[in-house]
């Protein structure tokens, strides 16, 4: 597909016009980030280009035959089959093609030369051969392994049934179908939401090298950063383009919003200063003919309108009550859940002001500690101290801690201080719940909503040890950067996870990973980790890493790491081939092609050379063939690495 035209788009809701007039021209190969608040339209343009909802006016214009592959935010679920079934019906559009070609091969078995309608078959057998190979139909066995791993799934998951996978992991699966369709576009709806670091690393390699059209909204900004050339924002149903990453956007918005939050600051105050002389003098006889002037002049106002993300959150934590030096103290900490170990001996210590974050894959062991931490899990051994002083305020991911049926106002005056009762209005404003918002049940409100709640009643009672398990999960940018501040400026101690890499440089002053419910400490911020990381897979020295996993030694720590690197350049070697072989084969069938035309035969030289260049294609062929099997016999055996 060459380019996708998103032509005079309208759409709305009710009397809520959410899309007016949209129009944006995307070309092959561009990866575009969809960005707006919260309640723009992104979602809902995307499931427009995806076909899945009508516009009310405006159409989508893409070429014949394109394919554009939606993948939702969430709710899909998969069931009644292994994942590698699951993962196979993602070719399923190739199945009538399939069915064309063996009817069209039968034809040609019972053919002969100067058959009528033979060319015609020839050409069209050529086609869907074509299509096929470009589709990646012959090589579905090694993508549908390459995109598994990549997103995070052991390939001892591909023969697990669909139902076991919990709703994270369910996504992960509604991902890796859509890449492996190998469609004309990707429409994507905060792919990164259930992806740890590992697997949006891969994927933003995949979106890299991939050929289509993207369009991605995410709250991401370090993956947006890493993948997109073209930002394009929604506001008040409109739609503005520019190119380059997000962070170029911001700075090119930024300016253009000085100049509107200027005019609208300058419109308010007119405005609280028209309406201040009505309520004064809207019953002063001699002054109702001026009354009547500002009335009239406010109803014909354009008011100015700014984005919602300038109204902004406020938000800053308490000063944490004082505490001793040594905060935590973790020693030897231990967890099964049914023969399974999901922490093995994990001991690390906290002094106060450190912020550690917790790295590792999905399943590594990560919300088990932070839940041991926080004293919400007691089935483990091994001792968990706190220092003198200390006081701990817990942000799960799931947000339990809410009550479903109580409203947001309730909620928050269970867990206030009885000075802070009166209050709570002005609070919850700072938290964009405003007007009816605070009479809305806990049940009802968004992701955003739900963390944002549970955010405030962390705020309400003063600790020096925050625990925040994924706090950013459902946050939007501009309340994700306000919460980065105020963790920055906050004197307490913060243990912390979290899949978004621009919050984890602004915070960890340490990082402890987990791999197996093994724990390693760095002592350094989030950088020197990756470093540190990247130097032990070129097979560098140790360094000050400090192991807390036990009987494992350096050299068989090293060992493992060059395992490592092996892998990945057998991996890289395979695909290599796989490629050529692809270019190889195409050349090969353009060759069988030419040489069944009629006319071919009565030129003795040209096919003559056509069998010679037959020959040399197929030669190659066997020789390439030769060194992947030889490289995957290499690949299959080397041990399992155990150790990131």
């Amino acid at each position: 597909m060459r380019n996708l035209q998103i032509a005079h788009v309208s759409h709305a809701f009710g009397n809520r016009d959410v899309l007016q007039d949209v129009s944006l021209s995307l070309r092959r190969g561009s990866k575009t980030a969809l960005t707006g608040d919260n309640g723009s339209g992104k979602t809902t343009l995307l499931k427009i280009v995806a076909g899945l909802m009508k516009p009310d006016a405006g159409e989508i214009i893409a070429p014949k035959g394109s394919v554009l592959a939606y993948l939702p935010q969430s709710g899909v679920v998969h069931t009644g089959s292994s994942l590698r079934e699951e993962s196979e019906s993602a070719f399923g559009r190739f199945e009538k093609l399939i069915e064309e070609k063996r009817g069209i091969e039968e034809y040609l078995a019972r053919s002969k030369e100067g058959d009528s309608g033979l060319d015609v078959y020839l050409e069209r057998h050529h086609e869907i051969e074509q299509t096929l190979l470009d589709g990646g139909y012959f090589r579905r066995e090694e993508q549908i392994h390459r995109v598994l791993t990549g997103i995070g799934f052991a390939e001892s998951d591909f023969t697990r049934i669909t139902d076991e996978f919990s709703g994270g992991w369910q996504m992960r699966i509604a991902l890796a179908k859509v890449l492996l369709e190998q469609p004309d576009g990707l429409l994507l709806d905060e792919p990164t939401n259930y992806l740890d670091l590992e697997a949006r690393d891969w994927l933003e390699d995949f979106l890299h090298s991939y050929p289509g059209i993207v369009i991605v909204v995410s709250h991401d900004r370090y993956f947006l950063d890493a993948t997109v050339d073209t930002v394009a924002e929604l506001w008040n149903g409109k739609i503005n383009s520019y190119r380059g990453n997000f962070s170029q956007y911001e700075k090119k918005r930024a300016v253009e919003l000085e100049t509107i939050v200027a005019a609208y600051q300058k419109q308010q105050d007119e405005i609280a200063k028209t309406e201040d002389f009505i309520r004064r003098f809207r019953y002063n006889a001699s002054k109702a003919a001026l009354v009547q002037s500002r009335i009239t002049k406010l109803e014909k106002m354009e008011i100015i309108e700014i984005p919602e993300s300038l109204k902004r959150i406020h938000f800053s934590f308490p000063k944490a009550p004082h505490s001793g030096n040594q905060v935590l103290k973790v020693n030897g900490v231990s967890r099964s859940y049914g023969g399974e170990t999901a922490l093995a001996n994990v001991s690390f210590e906290l002094t106060r002001g450190e912020k550690l974050v917790i790295m590792g894959a999905n399943g590594a062991g990560k919300s088990t500690l932070m839940r041991i931490l926080a004293g919400k899990d007691g089935g483990f051994s091994g001792t968990v101290g706190y220092g003198a002083g200390v006081s701990q305020g817990y942000f799960s991911q799931e947000n339990d801690e809410l009550s479903e049926h109580a409203t947001v106002y309730e909620e928050v005056e269970k867990s206030s201080p009885t000075e802070l009762i009166p209050k709570l209005r002005n609070i919850l404003g700072a938290f964009l719940f405003r007007g009816d918002d605070i009479y809305k049940r806990v049940s009802v409100l968004s992701g955003g909503e739900r963390s944002r709640l549970a955010l405030l009643k962390l705020l309400l009672n003063p600790a020096n040890l925050l625990v925040l398990d994924e706090p950013t999960n459902h946050l939007d940018m501009a309340s994700t950067r306000v919460l980065m501040e105020a963790l920055q400026r906050f004197d307490g101690t913060v243990v912390f996870v979290s899949h978004d890499r621009h919050f984890i440089i602004g915070i960890a002053t340490r990082v402890l990973e987990l791999n197996r419910g093994v724990a390693r400490n760095f002592p350094g911020d989030f950088e020197y980790y990756i470093r540190r990381k990247e130097n032990d897979e070129a097979g560098g020295p140790s360094g000050p890493v400090n192991k807390t996993s036990p009987g494992v030694s350096h050299g068989e720590h090293k060992e493992q790491k060059k395992i490592r690197t092996l892998l990945k350049r057998l991996e890289r070697d395979e695909q290599a081939i796989m490629e050529k072989l692809d270019q190889l084969e195409a050349h090969r069938r353009a060759l069988m092609r030419e040489m069944a035309e009629p006319d071919a035969y009565t030129n003795g030289e040209r096919i003559k050379s056509l069998k010679t260049r037959l020959a040399e294609v197929e030669r190659e062929q066997n020789g390439l063939t030769a060194d992947w099997n030889r490289l995957e016999a290499e690949r299959k055996g080397l041990p399992e690495p155990i150790i990131d």
